[in-house]
């Protein structure tokens, strides 16, 4: 009886001890999903802002292959492989959406610098044109004589001054000018539009320029005011200014994206981007078309932004 005691208690020994890893295995794997759960519930908080704690179904299936497994290590051996693989799916995951995080924030510092140099630029032209002094080491170095050969040096006669005339050049673009009719239907916001688009169709763009920058100044509120800053930046575009003409079209978009022509500008604006050899950020604004305004955009604009899309290369 005394040896069946021995014996039976010998085997719930050797039971519990088999089964004692197996609990702690259990119990360290369940500390991993719980951190898991939280760390992906976060991730999806900065993914999704906003949506709801949606949990996805995993990608990793069991394993049902029959093999040479235990049955008491199974479970723990699929739930452990499982638990690593969503270990570095995350992992990729947040390295991924960091990486994204900084170009974004790397894509907006150098937008705002531009931006805020092309808005110097507009409001104080003079000080852009102006001419800078020499710097002292471009400077010409006059050497001094080796002797002075007579006390006092001779006078030199300085050129007389004369009022310089203004160029035959700037008398014939006025005359170009004077030649655009100026409308007057009565509807000021209008005949000021109209008549900075009849500027532009003379190809006379410094004078579109200012007139369609008056309008957009004067009536930012007004129907007109989309129909303005697309044709400014068509004028950049037309006059060989590109990166004037990629400020233009992106704020016309921003400031007004449910105007007539902001389509225009956003597929104008990739047009722009292109000619500045910035392919990438083209095909974005491409594809961001597609994406807020999709079949809603005019076919003309579609059809332009299909050929300029083949051209950049997207």
């Amino acid at each position: 009886m005394m040896m069946r005691q021995i014996t039976f208690l010998g085997a719930a020994t050797v039971a519990l001890a088999a089964t004692m890893p197996a609990a702690a295995q259990d119990n360290t794997i369940g500390k991993r999903v719980e951190r898991l759960e939280k760390e992906m519930r976060a991730v999806q908080r900065s993914v999704f802002p906003g949506g709801s704690p949606t949990f996805f179904e995993g990608e990793i299936a069991p394993d049902n292959t029959p093999g040479e497994r235990s049955r008491t290590n199974a479970p723990v051996i699929d739930l452990t492989a499982r638990v690593d693989a969503l270990e570095s799916q995350l992992q990729a995951l947040t390295g991924q959406t960091e990486q994204n995080a900084f170009q974004l924030r790397e894509l907006e510092k150098q937008f705002t610098a531009y931006k805020a140099e092309m808005d110097r630029r507009f409001a104080d032209p003079a000080a852009v044109a102006a001419p800078t002094a020499t710097p002292a080491s471009l400077a010409p170095t006059v050497k001094p004589p080796a002797a002075a050969t007579t006390v006092a040096a001779t006078p030199v006669k300085k050129p007389a001054t004369t009022p310089a005339k203004p160029a035959a050049s700037d008398a014939a673009r006025l005359a170009l000018v004077k030649k655009v009719e100026v409308p007057a239907s009565g509807n000021e916001t209008k005949d000021a539009y109209d008549y900075g688009y009849r500027l532009w169709e003379a190809r006379l763009y410094p004078e579109a320029q200012a007139q369609l920058k008056s309008v957009v100044t004067k009536w930012p509120k007004s129907s007109q005011a989309s129909f303005a800053q697309n044709l400014l930046g068509r004028a950049y575009l037309d006059e060989g200014k590109p990166s004037l003409a990629a400020v233009a079209f992106y704020n016309n978009y921003k400031d007004r994206p449910s105007g007539a022509r902001a389509p225009h500008s956003l597929m104008y604006m990739g047009v722009a981007l292109d000619k500045l050899g910035r392919k990438a950020d083209a095909c974005k604004a491409f594809r961001e078309l597609d994406e807020v305004y999709g079949d809603k955009a005019p076919q003309d604009v579609r059809t332009d932004a299909a050929a300029a899309r083949t051209k950049a290369g997207c």
